[in-house]
């Protein structure tokens, strides 16, 4: 085995073999009787990088656990905290999945297994947010007695230059929420056909060749996120008013950030992956192909960024809002800063309750559904026993500190209700 080291040797006299450039992290081993080019660990796969990335993940966690506790506390308002929660819950599930993935890095499949969680999530975020801004405003109804009939303005910053000469509708709240949903659709079946994929070797990042799964995922992938982030645009464009109270922008910003600046971070990975800016790795021990490594510096990436993500996330959705109503609703003495400690039997109760997706799946008959097409929704919570009404009504029902709160969600006619 010839190693070669930082100083050139001459060739021997009369050989025909010429002396690679100097390389102290490459070496030349005999592999079929060819040399193949062997690299060194890269920062990586060394301990610094688990560690830092440790660092940054678990600081973010305790941070945005300590705030989702405190939501839980002073869980005073379900129809907003419930969204904010399902927010929130996302650097959580960033981070720590970012962090696995880069601990089996590795590992040359993991890497897609473990996004496949992260991708999922994603679009579950995209749909809270905007059904946030719609509690915010008081519904569907509450919205649409604002802005209905109002002209739309024309716009080439918000995409609204065609919609030129018409009036915001029931169709227009429909459509942002229709464009969101499928985004809830779509993302996971593309996750879902990314693990298939690279089940059967039709799968890897980077990989823009016809042949492969990755050109076709990330086109479908493009179109829908720019279709649910184009509906967002809007409704933000038709209640900024409406909104200005509760600072849109940053909350906004800071979703959109999270979510679309890590896909944004991946495909310029890819793009410097297939111009040969991100190489392979190989070693004694271990073979990573360039989109494994170009995945691993997104995933180290990510964890640094959800520290960062965590500290705003706080800022953009206090708890402390929440924490003066309760004391409010109270109106006896605290035993703390933020009133009387809700019992943990509550608190588990209100997470149980937060994480449902049942609201979600009636979101999505409410919105596809022919029959409720010209019908908006209009939440209320009452106190006390169960209401009945004998028309279009359902019924959510959760368990708060201090009694029970039914929540009933009323379908309105859209041409009856003003």
């Amino acid at each position: 085995m010839i190693v070669v080291t930082g100083v050139m040797s001459a060739p021997e006299l009369g050989s025909s073999a010429t002396t690679p450039a100097a390389a102290p992290n490459f070496s030349w081993m005999p592999n079929d009787g060819s040399p193949t080019a062997v690299e060194q660990p890269i920062f990586l796969m060394t301990t610094a990088a688990q560690a830092i990335s440790g660092f940054f993940v678990w600081t973010a966690l305790l941070i945005t656990c300590h705030q989702i506790y405190m939501h839980l506390r002073c869980y005073s308002c379900p129809n907003e905290q419930r969204y904010i929660v399902r927010i929130l819950f996302i650097v959580p599930i960033y981070a720590f999945d970012s962090w696995l993935s880069l601990l089996f890095f590795t590992n040359d499949q993991y890497y897609v297994y473990f996004g496949t969680v992260r991708d999922c999530y994603e679009a579950f975020v995209i749909y809270n947010f905007l059904s946030l801004c719609y509690e915010y405003l008081g519904g569907e109804s509450s919205i649409m007695s604002e802005i209905r009939g109002k002209s739309i303005e024309s716009s080439c910053m918000y995409g609204t230059c065609c919609l030129w000469g018409k009036t915001y509708s029931i169709g227009f709240l429909r459509f942002c929420k229709q464009a969101t949903l499928q985004f809830c659709v779509v993302k996971p079946l593309m996750a879902i056909s990314t693990v298939i994929l690279q089940v059967f070797g039709k799968y890897r990042d980077g990989d823009f060749d016809v042949t492969s799964g990755y050109l076709y995922v990330t086109i479908i992938y493009n179109i829908s996120v720019s279709l649910a982030l184009y509906a967002l645009f809007l409704f933000y464009f038709a209640t900024r008013e409406l909104l200005s109270p509760y600072s849109p922008v940053l909350k906004f910003f800071m979703v959109k950030s999270v979510i679309f600046l890590s896909f944004w971070q991946g495909m310029l990975l890819a793009i410097l992956e297939k111009c040969g800016a991100i190489p392979k790795i190989h070693s004694a021990n271990v073979s990573v192909g360039e989109g494994t490594v170009a995945a691993g510096y997104q995933d180290f990436i990510i964890c640094v960024e959800m520290f960062f993500a965590a500290l705003a996330l706080r800022h953009a959705f206090t708890y402390k809002v929440y924490a003066d109503k309760r004391l409010d609703a109270q109106a006896v003495p605290s035993y703390g800063p933020y009133g009387r400690c809700a019992p943990m039997k509550s608190i588990s109760s209100s997470l149980k309750e937060t994480m449902n997706p049942h609201d979600i799946v009636q979101d999505a008959i409410h919105n596809f559904s022919p029959a409720y097409q010209q019908y908006t929704q209009q939440s209320t919570l009452e106190h006390g026993p169960p209401w009945r009404n004998g028309g279009h009504v359902i019924s959510r029902s959760h368990s708060v500190s201090g009694g029970r709160d039914n929540e009933k969600t009323l379908l309105l006619s859209s041409d009856d209700e003003f």
